[in-house]
Order: structure tokens, then C-alpha cells, then sequence
């Protein structure tokens, strides 16, 4: 089948990467679009390269295309030369496999996986010639679905999508994708299809609900305004992890190199830590995990399909994956003679992690990572951090008695409870360190100790027990970090520290865009007429523009992120079911706010709700 691809040579040669717009991968799916009975774009809000790094994605796309009525492809964000060449030269925005327009499917598929992408958003829409506003689309017009984890808020994006898929994909599409063969059968209208849909587990439909507010600004309802449209949107996701779970085999390989260059292997899904900030570990409840004998089958597959050569596990924290030495040691056996470079995020360091990667990794070259989150132990506690003071050093030591001599310290700034005393933790920590390095003989150090810390700023999500807590303004944020700075300088090891913090003013906006109502769409829309356009990116950030937008709309920003909210207010997203109760999350904010632990998963349930679904860690030993 010969393409002849969207964009001439001409153009290709005058953009940076046009590798990126072409298509034609190994591992790639073509099908003849005259044989399939639905066309599926799936999109991602940012370049290909961090797009083609979202396992989420390449999961559907696999999933999608193992149904023979079903040809699904990709799309990503133009880089800003080509989105400036498209709008001069009139060339609508094209799938990767096809290099059709994407105005010719049915579906334009959205990944929301973070909410500084919202204005990419409205970019795939506007150069895909598709009405921005859903209530503007006409019968012909692509249906346009969002997913993932930025869905679990879909409010300050309602009125662009026509439909919101909460939670695991490999659930309800299928209903979907035939209500809609039926719709279509039946000579059904796009309302039509919306109605069937809106009754699927798992899919919102923003129209199909009215919200109204206070005098205070609050909300006062949220309803649906269609009689059998649920009042709750029910999370969905994967309990059988052996059946149900889309076992991907051959991902596509990237043409350039991508930000995760390697094969992904989900090891499981969830947390069983409960960390108070963390959105994943809320809503990816129950932990589940994968068969180690299947994932073994897996990485050989996948290996031999895409000719990586490293291979990463991923899940929200491996060390607690029940089988993680097995699968190891069976990698480094099998891997081993080909050179293949197992790369472990999200690991604890302990005596087991240390060893893995002293054969894994060059120890020279990489350096430790900690996330310890918060400067002091009382912080830890507050926001349920299960990492004490003497975890930390001890691992540290280790590894540095192994031959390291590089570490990395994350934190977060502007935390529920801080005080300067927290803030000056981070430098302490961080000294702490840097003398536990030179406790060590001098012979056997690797010369200088390094000592990397990082802070960003917190920002309260959605589904978690610090969803009802306030922000702070840009200026605050700013003297925090002054804060940590001026104190890490007065550290004897001050030479060997070295000291980054995050924007504060993407964060602001970050955390306006988390928390925000169906209201703030119309700063999103205004922002973007302005020209905002890959807010994600600092060289392309332009808080000028948002703040023009705020000014024009009206909408004020402190609303959303100064207020603390009131355990008793209507949320925007409170109409969605998303595992963990209400009062589970109430009662941890007010654990946070008493300094208290509570235990892990596997210690103890803590009662959050997810017990109702019967699977994964929930009923783990039993027969």
C-alpha cells in the first residue's frame, strides 16, 4: 500500500524532526479503511517524542487494532514551526498511519495525562478543523473523547470534549465502539450515540449534565438534565489482570529517539503506600499485580519485536511488587548476554535495590534517586510519606560504600502545615548526606560526593486528602525556595549540593487548571486565541498571555487556589465514583492534619472504599 504523506518535501525539510510527521514505524498499524467500520485517531497534547513515551497510549493503540472493524492511528502535536506552516498553508492536521485528515474519522481520541497540555488541546482541535465548542459540531464532525488521569477533573475542559472515558481503557470501549456500529445501523443521530453512550459505565457526557452556583461562587447542584444519563460516573478498571489486561507485545518503535527510549513493562497497577499528595495512588486503588511468569514472557516478546535495548518497569512503586526479585534476576539472566539495560524507577533503596543495580548499572555514571518529599520528619508524617530520616541515610551510606558518589533529593515546597523549620530540613537533609559520604574511608571513595536537590511545588489534586487545601501566590513560592537556597549555602558541604527549583508560575496555573470548574474553559479558550500554546515547555510558557486571559474573563484565579475548601462543598468532580469514599479522604486530611501515619495496604486496610471492587491487594491471601 503506497502513502503519499501529508506534508511535501519541501516542508519536510524546513521543520525540525519531520521524522516525527511521517509515519510508517516498525510495529505500525495499516489496515485498508475501506474494510474497517470505525476510524479511531488517538492523540497525545505534546511532540511525538514524549507522546510515544505514554504506555497508556500505546495500550489502546494495541487494543484498538486487534478488533478487525476498528483501524486505529496516531496523532501528536505539531511542533511550533510546523503549527505555524499549517495555519499559512491551509493543511488540515493528519493521522500518522493514514496520513488522512483527521476531519475523516470518527473518533479523535485525547490523552489528558497533564493539565499544563490543555491549550494543546485546543490546538489538535483547531487545526483539525474540528469546532472547538461541542456544541458547535455538526453531524459530520470527528466524536471527541478524553481519557486518563487528568479525566478524573474533566470540568475546566467540558465544553470542548463531547464524552470523558474515566478510568482503565480496556474496559468499556468495546460497548462503546458497538453502541456506536448500532447507532450508525439505526440511522441514529450524534445525539443519539451520545445518549447510548452517556448510559456505559465509565463515560461522561458533559452535555448531558447542568451545574449551577452559589452567590459565593461555589457550587450549588451538579445534575443530569437527560432522563437514564447516571447521576455518577463509575470508574472502570481491570481486576483480572491476567485476562482482562491487554497484554501489548510488539509497541511501535520510534522513528527518533523518544524521551523513554526502551520497552515498558507494567509490573502492576496502584500503590499501596497512600501517599496523601500523590492523585495516582488514589485513583489507581486497589494495588494489582501482574503474573511474574507472564511478565517474563512479555519482556522476551517485546525485546525481540523492537530491538530496544533497555527495559524499563514500570509501576507506581516496584519495590512493592510482591515477585520484583524473581523478575529480575531472571532479566539480568536472560538479558544479560545482550547487553540489555534494566532500568528500575520508583525503587526504594535498600540492600536488594543496591545490588540490582551495581549489575545493571554502570556505577560510575548514574546517580541515586530519593523522593523524600518532605524536609523534616513531621512533614513525612503529614502527608503520609512512609520514609523516615534513617531510611535515607542508611540507603544512602550503602550505596556510597558501593561506589556511588551521585545523588538525587526530591522535594516539595508549600506542603499543607510547612513551616520555615520544614523548608530548612531540606538543606539539613541534604548535608546530612553529603557527611555520611565522607565518613567513608578516602581510599575508598569515587572522589567528590554530588548531591543534586530538586524542589517543586506542591499542588492539591483532585481524589486526594489534600484536594480541600490551600495554595499559595507565585511570590509566596519564591520565598520558599529563597528560603531552602540561603540555608543550603550555609551548609559546611554547601561546594557538593547543588540546588534546582520548579516555575512557580506554572505551578499557580497548574494548580488553577487541577481544581478548576466548567467556568475556567473560557480562560483555557481565551488563553489560546492569545497564542498559549505548549505551557508545559519554559521556553515556550507565556504566563503574560493567562494573565490577559484571567483580566478579560473575569475569572479569578485566587478562587481556585488560595481558598481552602469546606469538607462539606460540592466539588466540580464529585459526580464521579472514583473507588475511595468521601469520608476515607476526609478522614486522612484531618490524619494529616494530627501529624498521623496510617499504615500501608498490606499493614492494614485503612477502609478507603476500594474493598467493594474484590480484587487485587483487597483480598490478596485469600482463597
Amino acid at each position: 500500500m503506497i502513502r503519499k504523506l501529508a506534508l511535501d518535501d519541501e516542508i519536510l525539510l524546513q521543520i525540525d524532526k519531520a521524522a516525527r510527521y511521517i509515519g510508517g514505524e516498525v510495529n505500525s498499524v495499516m489496515k485498508d479503511k475501506e474494510k474497517v467500520d470505525i476510524r479511531f485517531c488517538m492523540a497525545f497534547p505534546d511532540v511525538y517524542e514524549i507522546g510515544m513515551s505514554n504506555l497508556g497510549m500505546m495500550i489502546l493503540y494495541d487494543m484498538f487494532n486487534k478488533r478487525e472493524d476498528v483501524w486505529c492511528e496516531r496523532l501528536f502535536s505539531p511542533w511550533t514551526d510546523l503549527d505555524k506552516v499549517m495555519r499559512e498553508n491551509k493543511i488540515p492536521l493528519f493521522a500518522l498511519e493514514s496520513q488522512d485528515p483527521v476531519k475523516e474519522f470518527d473518533f479523535l481520541g485525547i490523552t489528558l495525562g497533564y493539565e499544563m497540555c490543555y491549550t494543546n488541546v485546543l490546538q489538535l482541535l483547531d487545526l483539525s478543523g474540528i469546532p472547538l465548542k461541542t456544541e458547535e459540531r455538526g453531524e459530520e464532525d470527528p466524536l471527541v473523547i478524553g481519557g486518563g488521569a487528568c479525566a478524573y477533573n474533566p470540568e475546566p475542559l467540558a465544553p470542548f470534549f463531547d464524552m470523558f472515558y474515566i478510568g482503565e481503557g480496556e474496559i468499556s470501549y468495546d460497548a462503546l465502539f458497538d453502541a456506536y456500529k448500532e447507532n450508525k445501523a439505526e440511522g441514529g443521530s450524534r445525539e443519539d450515540f451520545l445518549l447510548k453512550a452517556a448510559k456505559i459505565p465509565g463515560i461522561y457526557v458533559p452535555a448531558f449534565y447542568d451545574v449551577t452556583y452559589k452567590e459565593d461562587g461555589t457550587i450549588a447542584s451538579f445534575a443530569p438534565n437527560r432522563p437514564g444519563v447516571p447521576a455518577v460516573v463509575e470508574k472502570q478498571l481491570v481486576l483480572d489482570m491476567e485476562k482482562d489486561y491487554d497484554r501489548l507485545e510488539a509497541p511501535v518503535v520510534p522513528f527518533i529517539k523518544a524521551t523513554q527510549d526502551r520497552v515498558t513493562l507494567e509490573i502492576q497497577r496502584g500503590c499501596i503506600r497512600g501517599c496523601r499528595f500523590c492523585q495516582a495512588g488514589m485513583i489507581c486503588r486497589p494495588t494489582r499485580e501482574r503474573n511474574v511468569e507472564t511478565l517474563k514472557e512479555s519482556a522476551r516478546v517485546m525485546l525481540e519485536k523492537t530491538g530496544h535495548e533497555e527495559i524499563s518497569l514500570s509501576s507506581l512503586s516496584s519495590s512493592d511488587y510482591s515477585e520484583l526479585k524473581e523478575l529480575v534476576n531472571y532479566l539480568i539472566e536472560e538479558t544479560g548476554p545482550k547487553a540489555v539495560n534494566i532500568s528500575l524507577p520508583s525503587l526504594r533503596i535498600d540492600a536488594f535495590a543496591l545490588d540490582v543495580m551495581s549489575k545493571v548499572q554502570d556505577v560510575k555514571k548514574s546517580s541515586l534517586t530519593f523522593a523524600p518529599e518532605a524536609g523534616s520528619q513531621r512533614l513525612r508524617n503529614v502527608i503520609n510519606k512512609g520514609l523516615t530520616e534513617e531510611d535515607i541515610l542508611h540507603g544512602a551510606g550503602q550505596a556510597f560504600e558501593g561506589g556511588w558518589n551521585r545523588v538525587k533529593l526530591y522535594f516539595m515546597l508549600g506542603l499543607p502545615t510547612e513551616t520555615e523549620e520544614d523548608m530548612k530540613g531540606i538543606a539539613h537533609l541534604a548535608e546530612k548526606i553529603a557527611e555520611r559520604y565522607y565518613e567513608i574511608p578516602k581510599e575508598q571513595r569515587n572522589g567528590k560526593v554530588q548531591i543534586s536537590v530538586s524542589t517543586s511545588f506542591f499542588v492539591p489534586k483532585p481524589f486526594t486528602p489534600f484536594q480541600w487545601a490551600p495554595m499559595f501566590r507565585e511570590e509566596d513560592f519564591i520565598e520558599k525556595a529563597k528560603i531552602v537556597k540561603e540555608e543550603i549555602r550555609a551548609q559546611l558541604n554547601q561546594k557538593s549540593i547543588r540546588y534546582h527549583w520548579h516555575e512557580p508560575d506554572v505551578t499557580v496555573l497548574e494548580g488553577f487548571l487541577a481544581r478548576g470548574d466548567r467556568r475556567c474553559a473560557q480562560v483555557i479558550l481565551k488563553a489560546y486565541e492569545k497564542g498559549a500554546l505548549y505551557d508545559a515547555w519554559s521556553e515556550n510558557f507565556r504566563y503574560d498571555l493567562w494573565k490577559e486571559a484571567f483580566a478579560e474573563t473575569g475569572v479569578d484565579i485566587e478562587f481556585y487556589t488560595l481558598r481552602e475548601r469546606n469538607t462539606e462543598e460540592i466539588l466540580p468532580w464529585d459526580f464521579i465514583d472514583a473507588g475511595v469514599s468521601r469520608k476515607f479522604l476526609i478522614r486522612e486530611w484531618e490524619r494529616a492534619l494530627s501529624e498521623e501515619v496510617t499504615p500501608n495496604c498490606r499493614q492494614q486496610c485503612s477502609g478507603c472504599g476500594v474493598k467493594k471492587y474484590k480484587g487485587g491487594v483487597c483480598v490478596e491471601g485469600q482463597d
